[in-house]
């Protein structure tokens, strides 16, 4: 680990002991049923040959797992894919604040989800024209309709698109869980100063194992091995 890094952790172990005087940082945990987000892993956000992306194979794997153990509890799956379109209502002013985002045209490649983590049939995938999952589209009813009071969101970016999904899913007063290695940013600092403002003040981060062996817990004996 570099010095840099050191001193980043140092500090942000001495913030998370302040923050916990104060009150924040507590845990809430799971509650009855979970179901699990996968924010943005699209072909423009998974590969560094594209302007928005970068390469992320470790997202991509814990990601994996944590679809693998869902999909064995019978927890519901959802998906999310970002799309520009050239509206005042649908985000315009957003494209203007990085207009590289105009790649993400509907029926482009780099609008699709990533083939390493390929929805299955049943598995939704919600279009969307802002940062969060939840502005703007049907998420939040259609996990109510799942009978989901827990959201584990995962994806891509720490700092934008998963950040504010994990706030407008607290804000719609679902327990939230965001393991840390199924999450990934462009750049470390970003992604580490989110991880600790999100585990202060809006879910749980927790590590992908222990996300795993919950869904497990709620899978069929069969299933568990």
């Amino acid at each position: 680990m570099s010095h840099e890094n050191r001193t980043v952790e140092a500090e942000l172990d001495a913030l998370r002991a302040q923050f916990e005087e104060s009150g924040f940082a507590r845990r809430f945990g799971f509650g009855e049923k979970p179901a699990l987000v996968v924010v943005d892993m699209i072909v423009g956000f998974t590969t560094d040959e594209s302007p928005l992306g970068a390469d992320v194979p470790d997202t991509v794997e814990a990601i994996g797992r944590l679809l693998e153990a869902a999909r064995a509890s019978g927890t519901p799956v959802f998906y999310s894919t970002c799309h520009w379109m050239p509206t005042p209502e649908t985000g315009l002013v957003w494209s203007e604040k990085i207009p590289t985002q105009r790649l993400l045209e509907p029926g482009s490649k780099w609008v699709e989800v990533d083939e390493r983590l390929t929805p299955r049939e049943g598995e939704t995938v919600i279009v969307k024209h802002y940062p969060s999952c939840f502005f703007g589209t049907d998420l939040a009813e259609r996990i109510r309709a799942a009978g989901a009071d827990t959201v584990i969101v995962t994806g891509m970016t720490t700092s934008g698109c998963v950040r504010a999904s994990v706030v407008d899913s607290t804000s719609s007063g679902f327990r939230t869980i965001v393991p840390r290695e199924a999450v990934a940013d462009r750049a470390d600092l970003p992604h580490q100063a989110s991880l600790f403002d999100m585990d202060a003040k809006y879910g749980d981060v927790m590590s992908v194992q222990e996300v795993v062996e919950e869904l497990r817990t709620r899978a069929p004996q069969e299933a568990r091995s």
